[in-house]
This record gives C-alpha cells, structure tokens and sequence, in this order.
C-alpha cells in the first residue's frame, strides 16, 4: 500500500511540474495580408491540432515536448517553424499560395478512414455559412428591388437524326431539324416550348410584402388543343426559384434539403476541396455529398468567401443519380452572386436544367431549363405603400405584345440560342397544318375525353358507358360549346337512358361571361342557368371523376339506393384578383327515392310513403386560396397544392312556400385544407370541416356523409363507410394524410431499389342528430332507410365517432398507391367490414 501511495505522489508531482507549451499567432495570406480561417494548426508529427478562426487566430497547448509547429492548408504550401519547448510564445504565419499544377495521384489505403462531424474543417466552415445565413439574404434589407428576366423552355432531347426523312414526318421537317447542341454537350435538343417573362420585383421587410409587376411576357401558344396558362403554371413551380439559403428548396413538387440549411451536417459529408481566388476575393471551394443518396438531396459543390461574412459566392447543385425522384435523369442548379457596394452577395443568376426520361438509363427524353437573370437592383429605398399592394394583380394589358426590340433588350447577355430563336414561328406554323390538328383532336379524346368539332366538342368519352344496379346498362352522350362559338355564351348539355328502369336523364346549361372572357379560366365572372334530371347515390361525393365514369361502376356490397334528382339552378360566380370568390346561387330541387330506397314517415304510427321531397334554397358560398396556382383542363380545374390554405364557407337557406319549397332550414358549412411541408419527413395534408343545420328538415336535406364503396381510394370520402351509413345535423370531421416520400425505405436496401414511397392516413368524424330532428321521436319526420328483415341501415353518430386510418405503398411501377384500410368502430353495422384494400393512381416526381 505504502509502494502504491509512493508511485501515486511521484506520478502527481511529475505532472503538476511539466512544463507547458503554448504557441498562438495568426495566419494570413502573403499576397494580401486578409486573415485566413480554417487553416489547420498542429504540433508536427503528432495528432494534436486545431483550426484558425474567423480571424485568422489559433491557440495550441500541450505538455508534451514537441519543437515545430506545422500549418496546412489546402492551395497554399505547407509551413513547418520551429518553436521552444515550454513557453508561452507567438508564432505567426503568412503563407503563400501553391504555384504549381497538381498532378493526379492514386492513393490506397487498407483501411477507409471514417467520415466525421467532429474536427472536422469542412464541418466548422459549414456551421459558419449557417450562423451567417440570415445578414447574407437579400431579406436581410428594409427594402429591395431588381428586374427579372426569365427564360424556361422545353425541348425534345435526342431525337433521331433521321426521324425528319421519313414519310410520314416529312411535313413536319421544318421543325424536327431545327435542333441545338450547344447547351448541353452531349445532347441534341429539339426545342417546342418557350416562355419569356420580364418583371420589376419590389420587396419590403417591415411588414413583410413582395410584389411582382410583369412588364412583358412571350410564349409559345399550342391554341386551343393545350392549357397554356396551366402548363406554364406547372412548368413554373417544377423549376420553382432557388433560394441556397432558405432550409428547403422546392424543386420538381418536391422538397430538398438545402446543403446550407440548419441541418446540413447532420445529411450531408462535407469536404474542403479546394481555394480560389476571384479576382480580390478568396473563395473557399466546399465540397458535399448526400449521406443517403436515395433521399431528397443535393450534391456538388459551394463556394465560400474568406472573410467575417462567410457568404455564398457561387453554387453548383445536382442530384445523385440513385435519389428517390421520378422521370428525372438528371437536374443541375447553377448560381451566381455578385458582390454590392456594401459587400454583401446578392444572387446574380439562377440556371436550372432537368433531363426527364421514363428510365434513368434511355437517351431519347425531354429537356427542361429555366433561366433567371437579375439585375439594376435598389437597395434599401422605400417606396409608397400602394407599390407593395395587390400582390395578385393580374399582367396589364398589353405585356405580351411587346416588339421584338423590347425582347432583345430586355435578354440582355441571355441571348436566345438559334434554335430558340425560331421556336415562335415554328409552333405558329405547326398548329395551322390539319394533320397536326388532326392528331391533337385524337390526344384531346384519349387525354381529355373531348373530340373537338370547331365551335362544339362532344364528351367526355369516360361517360358514354356506365351501369349500375338502378339504371342498369347506362348510355350518355353530351358536349358542350367553345370559345370559337363565342366568349361571352356559353351552353352545356348531355342526355342519357337507363335500360332497366327506362327513363331519361339529361342536363342543360346556358352561361354569359360578363369579363367576355373564357368561363374555364380564371378569374371567372359569370351568370349561369342550368336544368338537370339524374340518378345520384346519397352520400357519394368522388373526386375528379363522374359518378357515369364506367370504372366506377365496379363497386362493393350493396349499392342499390339511389335518388332521382330534378335541380333548377341559377347561379352567379365571381373570382378577384387576390383569389378571393363568392357564389350567389338559387336551387330548386326535387328529390325522389329509387332502387330500393323509399321516402316513409310514420304519421298516427302508420308507415305512409312520400313520393318526393321539395325545397327551395338561396346559397352564399365563399372561397379564398391566398397566392392560389391553377391546372385548368377540359373537365377539371385543380388548385397545386402549395403551403397555402384553401378557406370555404357557405349558407345555405331553405325557404318553405318559395316555389313550393316544403322546408325552413339553415344549413352552415366551413372547411379548411391545407399543405404542411415537413422537409425530409415528406408532407401532410390536413382537411378540417364541420357543419349546423339550424331548424327541422328530415334526414335527406342533412348531411350525409361521404362515403365510398368503389375500391378506389378518395382522399376526401371514408373509404369503409357504406353510403347513406351515417347522417349528421351538426358534425366536424378531421383527416390528415401524411406522405413520407420514401424516407423510411431509402434506408431499406430492397425497398430501395424499388423507390417505393409511404403513406399513413386517418380520419375522424364527429357528429349527431339533435332531438328535433331525430325521426324516432318525430313520427312527422322521414324514418331511416331499412333493409328487409326491418334493420336499419342509417344511423346518427351519437354513440361516438367514426374513425378510420389506412397505411399505403406508394409509387408502385411510379403511378399506383395501395393502401390498406381499417375500420376501428361502428362494425356491429350491416355489411360492413372491417378491412378494405383500395388503390388509387397518381403521377408525381
């Protein structure tokens, strides 16, 4: 014990009396004198180092003897000085930069050196570029502003040579030659669409506002064949604008990860790669990579000033051939900044290019490259209010006929190439020639379900042909006019016959354009009237299809109450600028019961049929999507979903004795939808809804619920509820529906490779029938509909809600989502069951 005490005191006294060795100094550069941060600092020979700060500065310690100090850095020489042992002294460093041309080296190793965050250069300069983001953002500023220029075109990429000398594409020569090889080496682009925008952008920090003025505007028209406004629109926020700094960039209806973003180093490997100077300016190159390459990442390249701002000089992104991303080979963003009088970067120009191709690994695809140049900006000079108001305002008259000098100033050093340059006047040709005609009017059946015939088309083609257990064998024909007639009138119309009940269904419509402008565009000002008889199933509300669509015809369980409906309509609709509308609407509407459902109250508790219900309604419906994008075709008008909320609100008042309306009612509705970008995790979708009736009414003037018993999945609908299953005169539902685009299956091997995606969803609904409308206390009042053994087969919610959630496999084959859906409650009902399997289809990147 005395021996081990002993050692211990020894031990102690050797330590408390090492010397120790401090060198601290500042590195700079030789050429300039500026100090240089990130040099690595280390006693020679040994693994104990650092790295110089901001400032250039640097502090070493040991206690052990070391007699040189060694300072590296990469695109300078290496430095060894010599140092006393024991001393607190200052050693500084000017070094000087490497002169000659590296050659390349292979070097082996049997062991691979394990990538970490910690001490790790490239690491500290990142976390700089972060803490910095903020004073380096044009944000940054009270008040800014700058012209656009924007350029983004399409071209079919690698196309044969030889396709012009065939026969039957002979004609269309004149386009098919006019190709371009210089924009991207190694690929033959044939370009066919082309837009120019020219806008003076305003911005102000206190309170926040942004407001594009477009001065002109120039782009290809395909006529009435395409949605031009949709496809630019898409177009656009598939080459959304780049912002390095913000922690996400939305590119391709997806969000990446920014390689600056809070985040980085815990998604990214970074790698000092290299020095440059610019000019003045000494540029830190930063390499990076995705630690997973399926995942919504970048890779390439940033660089970074030497100096307290730590800001981004230029950036070079492009995506890893392996990332969870549909149709997309290749995508290349490419920034410049240039430097402000007040030494801040601000962004210069912004290049983005995409390859698309239904493999990764084809030639022949498409081409998309969206430029925009900035310039003449204006810093901090405020200006009145009234310039940052009416942010969405539509263009001016008059922006897109601007004259060919207008665009050649307005492109600047963004010459179009020659290809480019004839893309106007060809399409102009293309669109005139009948055999092009002719084959759009085939694509517009197959796509569109319309056949043109000038000033009418006939469709939709998905509805000649339907069945279903009321009308049996269903055939429907119908169309409606177009703009060629008149853009001020406009008339709809379709007539269809059921072969088993033998009778006639039909609608008619006549609309006036007060803006004379297309009722299928927005913003929409219009006065409608329409006259319409059909089956409807209570309760089934699908999306973006027809109740007659044949593929809906296949459904589950019984489906065999139907209504037969009479309307009456006039409505007048009204959209602003701003994406705020309202709906005034009339409706008389007379509803009788088919197949096996029937209309019964139990007056003096004797069952009396009621051959039909009346009412006369007056409706206010109001709608606001702030910033709201639309994709506007033949048959559906579709809102991108976007961060943004989408607000409803409507009133609706039943009026007893207004044109033999039987009921007073008041019915409020609202709902809430909205996008939630979660970066990585993918994105959610969340729907909030509820609705009062105020007053008596019986049970088909309440809400039933949406309900689905087709096998297709309905976001909106409950996919296990069986239609006319619950009814409701006061409610609030919830739905959300989370999309993990891959990031639990990117960490799969198997899963991938497949490129599969995730989905979870729930939903939840709450409700009841008061009293006075519960039809077992009010003989007065309809009873609920029952099956032949005298079981009910509608019910109220008041025993609690209904809930439902579904977990689903997305981008199967790239198009299909099937979920599996669970029941959790209200099993004891009839035909019901408690798990489903449903698909659904979709196109995403």
């Amino acid at each position: 014990m005395k021996y081990y005490i002993l050692s211990f005191f020894i031990f102690l006294t050797i330590v408390v009396n090492a010397q120790t060795t401090v060198v601290r100094g500042v590195v700079t550069d030789a050429h300039n004198n500026q100090p240089l941060p990130f040099v690595s600092v280390a006693f020679n020979g040994s693994t104990t180092g650092t790295l110089t700060d901001a400032n250039g500065k640097y502090v070493l310690r040991t206690n052990k003897s070391y007699t040189q100090v060694k300072i590296s850095f990469i695109g300078y020489k290496i430095v060894i000085r010599n140092i006393t042992n024991g001393q607190d002294q200052t050693v500084n460093f000017k070094l000087q930069q490497e002169g000659k041309v590296l050659t390349e080296v292979s070097i082996n190793s049997a062991k691979r050196t394990k990538y970490r965050n910690k001490d790790n250069p490239a690491v500290e300069l990142i976390r700089k570029v972060i803490e910095h983001k903020h004073q380096n953002r044009l944000q940054s500023y009270n008040y800014a502003e700058y012209q656009q220029y924007e350029k983004l075109q399409f071209s079919f990429s690698n196309l044969s040579a030889g396709i012009s000398d065939k026969k039957f594409f002979r004609k269309y020569k004149f386009l098919l030659d006019n190709r371009d090889s210089s924009t991207m080496p190694g690929k033959s682009l044939l370009p066919v669409y082309l837009d120019e925008k020219l806008t003076q952008n305003y911005y102000r920090n206190d309170p926040k506002a942004k407001k594009t003025v477009v001065i002109g505007e120039k782009k290809v028209n395909f006529g009435s064949f395409i949605d031009d406004e949709g496809v630019n629109t898409y177009l656009n926020r598939m080459y959304s604008e780049v912002d390095i700094y913000s922690n996400n960039i939305f590119l391709m209806t997806n969000q990446f990860l920014s390689p600056i973003c809070d985040e980085a180093p815990t998604f990214y490997k970074f790698f000092i790669t290299d020095t440059i100077t610019d000019g003045n300016t000494k540029l830190i190159e930063l390499s990076f990579t995705p630690r997973n390459t399926t995942d919504m990442l970048f890779e390439g390249e940033i660089y970074i000033t030497l100096d307290s701002a730590y800001a981004v000089q230029k950036a070079k992104l492009s995506i890893n051939r392996n990332i969870n991303l549909n149709w997309v080979r290749d995508l290349y963003v490419n920034q410049d900044f240039e430097k402000t009088a007040d030494g801040k970067y601000i962004l210069k120009k912004t290049d983005m290019m995409a390859d698309f191709g239904i493999t990764k690994k084809g030639k022949a695809g498409l081409f998309g490259e969206r430029t925009l140049s900035y310039r003449d900006y204006v810093i901090n000079k405020p200006r009145p209010d009234t310039t940052y108001n009416n942010v969405d305002a539509l263009p001016p008259e008059g922006v897109d006929k601007r004259s060919e000098d207008f665009w050649t100033k307005a492109r600047g050093t963004d010459t179009l190439t020659t290809a480019e340059s004839k893309v106007y006047t060809n399409i102009d040709s293309l669109k005139r020639m009948p055999s092009f005609r002719r084959t759009m009017d085939i694509a517009s059946l197959l796509l569109a379900g319309y056949k043109s015939f000038d000033w009418f088309e006939v469709g939709p083609a998905n509805t000649f042909y339907s069945f279903n257990p009321v009308e049996g064998f269903r055939l429907r024909l119908g169309g409606r006019t177009t703009p060629e007639l008149s853009k001020r009138y406009y008339f709809e119309t379709y007539a269809a016959y059921g072969f088993r009940d033998e009778r006639w269904k039909y609608f008619a419509s006549a609309t006036y354009s007060i803006n004379d402008k297309t009722i299928y565009r927005f913003p929409q000002n219009y006065l409608r009237v329409s006259i319409q008889r059909d089956t409807k199933i209570p309760g089934a509300e699908l999306q973006f299809v027809q109740e007659d669509n044949f593929l809906l015809s296949f459904k589950r369980g019984v489906n065999d109450k139907y209504l037969y409906n009479d309307y009456y309509r006039f409505d007048y609709v009204h959209e602003l600028e701003n994406h705020f509308s309202y709906n005034f609407g009339y409706k008389y509407w007379k509803q009788a019961p088919a197949g096996s459902l029937q209309f019964i109250d139990n007056i003096n508790n004797t069952p009396n049929i009621v051959p039909n219900l009346t009412t006369s309604e007056l409706s206010l419906h109001l709608r606001y999507v702030p910033h709201e994008q639309l994709l506007q075709g033949k048959i559906y008008r579709i809102t991108i979903p976007s961060k943004y909320p989408i607000w409803n609100v409507d009133y609706t008042a039943g009026v007893k004795d207004l044109f033999g309306g039987q009921y007073n009612y008041q019915r409020l509705h609202g709902r809430f939808d909205k996008r939630f970008y979660l970066s990585q995790l993918g994105y959610a979708d969340l729907t909030v809804e509820g609705g009062y009736l105020f007053g008596q009414a019986p049970y088909p003037l309440l809400t039933i619920h949406r309900a689905n018993q087709t096998y297709s999945y309905q976001l909106d609908s409950y996919n296990l509820m069986n239609f006319l299953e619950f009814v409701s005169d006061h409610y609030v539902g919830f739905h959300i529906d989370h999309t993990f685009n891959g990031f639990f299956f990117n960490k799969v091997p198997l899963f991938k490779r497949l490129k599969w995606r995730e989905y979870i969803t729930f939903k939840a609904l709450y409700g009841g029938i008061r009293d006075e409308n519960n039809p077992a206390l009010h003989p007065n009042l309809l009873q609920f509909p029952t099956d032949a053994d005298g079981r009910p087969l509608t019910y109220s919610l008041n025993k609690g809600p209904y809930t439902e959630g579904s977990v689903g496999i997305g981008n199967i084959l790239k198009f299909f989502r099937v979920d599996l859906v669970e029941r959790f409650n209200y099993l004891d009902n009839p035909n019901t069951t408690r798990f489903g399997i449903r698909t659904r289809a979709t196109f995403d990147f």
